[in-house]
């Protein structure tokens, strides 16, 4: 196994950095196929959220992969290389995979326990699945890293260890306050329409906000989001939530009628500059709570000092979940990563030397076939019931003599260490290096089939 991983995440790197690291959705799948086109890469795919960019890749050579790992990320951010090195952190192999599993599991969230990354976590290998970039290694990964992160959740109480980002964003505008009783009848104004966004406006009618304001810049986006939560059997329907979709145009008079704003958009520059909130708040006494969950940020930090505004960011956010109660349950993640990992790189050492056994037991058959022609040459008076016994049994001598040294050498394998067992098999029956690296190649090829299958 080559897995290599090189990020940054909020725990390694200021959100200044962050925000300048922060990778555009088109950028993305350019980063991807630049990555797979790399001498040293031959799997990628990209993990970038709010507060993580992780890209992961199959590689030959481990510092030529790091090198070429951490330029592209510069390349295709807007970080140059020089501001990212101080930041960057490298996982390789089983520390590799411990690390997607733990971010799987919510261990290395800003806020411990949140769900969330396992979406997130889901469309980074849909997108490297529909641009073909991830081949048998990362999904394998990936795959196995949703299946832990969904037993963490089902097996422990991780998630009473913290919330979602914008639960714990709206408990902090609540100032120790219920965030129902803090909400409830209050107007509020979501910006963006994407996954965080619906969350927030969900959220924030389950929490019984009196009117919701959703702006987009394509309005079709926000008019979909405001019928799911008013139609009927919707968060909003009971109460009779007062909604209605906006164009960002738009934004300034909504904000000016606002008390609760969430802005979680795609945009590389700022949504809502200092001197647009200022005047909003012109003539008016009533707060107003603003809660930015953007990476680039969404409002101007400037915000933190006009009056009667309070500002919640991503900045903040890490300040307050520093100090946040670790849950017991987190002992019991920790327990199940560190047992999936092992479980993981075992099958991956197997499944390491599978080539290496199909081609001596393709060699095997090649011989026992020209026998079988020989045997032909020599006895041509065989009938046919004759000749298909002498193969039978000849192909039976073989199989029970290759059956046992090849399950246990399976089974060496899956041992650490066990790498060294492929290339034993190849020395001793003097295999051909070509044909286990066409095993590995028809391999490659149906994994990618079945990747574009799924996707």
């Amino acid at each position: 196994m080559t897995l290599l991983v090189v990020g940054l995440s909020h725990r390694s790197a200021p959100v200044s950095v962050l925000e300048r690291a922060a990778l555009a959705p088109e950028a993305r799948g350019k980063l991807l196929q630049d990555a797979v086109s790399a001498e040293p890469v031959t799997e990628s795919a990209v993990l970038s959220t709010c507060n993580r960019i992780e890209l992961y890749a199959d590689v030959d050579k481990f510092h030529a992969g790091v090198a070429e790992l951490s330029t592209l990320l510069a390349r295709h951010s807007g970080a140059g290389l020089e501001e990212l090195t101080p930041y960057l952190y490298v996982h390789y192999e089983d520390r590799a995979v411990h690390h997607l599993f733990s971010v799987a599991c919510g261990l290395d969230s800003m806020v411990v326990g949140e769900g969330q990354i396992l979406g997130q976590i889901k469309d980074a290998l849909a997108v490297a699945q529909e641009l073909h970039t991830a081949g048998r290694l990362l999904n394998d990964l990936f795959q196995q890293a949703l299946r832990v992160g969904k037993r963490a959740h089902s097996e422990t109480g991780i998630d009473k260890a913290g919330q979602s980002l914008v639960t714990f964003g709206l408990e902090q505008l609540a100032g120790g306050r219920d965030v129902e009783d803090w909400a409830r009848g209050k107007r509020a104004l979501v910006i963006g329409a994407g996954s965080m966004s619906s969350l927030a406006a969900t959220t924030l009618v389950r929490a019984g906000v009196g009117e919701l304001a959703v702006a987009n810049r394509t309005v079709e986006r926000a008019e979909r989001l405001v019928r799911i939560l008013t139609e009927p059997g919707g968060p909003g329907a009971a109460n009779g939530l007062a909604a209605r979709a906006a164009a960002m145009t738009s934004v300034p008079a909504e904000l000016a009628l606002a008390d609760i704003v969430v802005s979680c958009t795609g945009a590389t520059g700022l949504v809502l500059a200092g001197e647009m909130v200022a005047a909003a708040r012109e003539g008016t006494a009533a707060p107003l709570a603003l809660l930015d969950l953007a990476m680039p940020r969404d409002i101007d930090a400037a915000v933190h000092r006009i009056e009667g505004a309070h500002l919640v960011d991503i900045e903040s956010l890490a300040d307050a979940s520093a100090d946040a109660p670790m849950a017991a349950d987190v002992d019991k993640v920790r327990g199940i990563v560190s047992d999936e990992v092992a479980a993981f790189g075992a099958a991956q050492r197997a499944a390491h030397i599978t080539p290496t056994v199909v081609a001596l037991r393709t060699m095997a058959a090649d011989v026992v076939a020209g026998e079988i022609a020989r045997l032909d040459g020599r006895l041509p008076d065989l009938d046919d019931k004759q000749r298909a016994e002498i193969t039978q049994t000849v192909r039976r001598v073989v199989d029970k003599l290759l059956h046992a040294p090849t399950v246990r050498v399976k089974q060496l394998a899956s041992e650490p260490g066990g790498a060294g067992y492929a290339d034993a098999l190849r020395e001793l029956f003097d295999l051909d290096p070509q044909t286990v690296a066409a095993v590995s190649r028809a391999d490659t090829r149906a994994d990618r089939h079945d990747a574009r299958e799924r996707a």
